[in-house]
């Protein structure tokens, strides 16, 4: 995998002045936001769409006032998980620099987020980019690839035990000991469930983002 091809150059600070949000990319900003604002860039699971990952936690960003960016993949999921990172990076990297001309975000509670095939590829991208990415939030992941890895963003992954999509033994606790093997910062969440993003557990999440 190039390392290049798996960088974000989108900054917070950057004045790069206004920039189209890209096709079936998704924003959504609380109406009583503080700014800066704590922003999620939650990245939707294999055959998902940005409408349905941004369903998955707008009660929480409402209630934790953190705005999300919901990108929409190229292709049925993400780029890294079919071939190698590249037109979905570009994405995510375009729609980044859309919101931060848009309003100002605090550089200190920027994630990338999601669920299953999002969430693995929302570690294996934060991990290259934790000079961006100060939080990493899996619901289920299945994976995390972390070479190259820049920085050490904090990590919160949540897990079903009754998962049968991404089973919990080879997936979300196997990544959880790997990552805290690594030395980053991880709180590692199991519940009674299968495949899903218990409202709870998305709630606990974007708390720990917003704090």
């Amino acid at each position: 995998m190039s390392a290049a091809l798996a960088r974000l150059h989108a900054r917070p600070d950057a004045a790069l002045g206004p920039a189209p949000l890209p096709p079936g990319t998704l924003v959504h900003v609380p109406a009583d936001a503080p700014s800066p604002t704590a922003l999620a860039v939650m990245l939707h699971g294999a055959g998902g769409s940005a409408a349905s990952a941004l369903q998955l936690v707008r009660e929480a960003a409402e209630a934790h006032q953190v705005a999300v960016l919901a990108p929409q993949s190229a292709g049925r999921t993400w780029d890294m998980i079919e071939r190698d990172f590249g037109p979905d990076v570009a994405t995510i990297d375009s729609a980044l620099a859309h919101v931060f001309a848009s309003f100002a975000v605090d550089p200190a509670r920027i994630a990338l987020a999601g669920f299953s095939d999002g969430a693995s590829y929302a570690l294996s991208l934060g991990l290259r980019n934790g000079d961006l990415a100060t939080h990493l939030i899996a619901f289920s992941p299945g994976f995390a690839t972390g070479g190259s890895a820049v920085g050490w963003p904090k990590v919160l992954i949540t897990h079903g035990t009754e998962d049968r999509v991404l089973p919990i033994d080879r997936c979300g606790r196997r990544v959880a000991w790997r990552l805290h093997g690594a030395d980053y910062d991880v709180r590692y969440e199991e519940f009674d469930g299968g495949h899903v993003v218990p409202p709870a557990l998305a709630d606990a999440a974007f708390a720990w983002l917003a704090r």
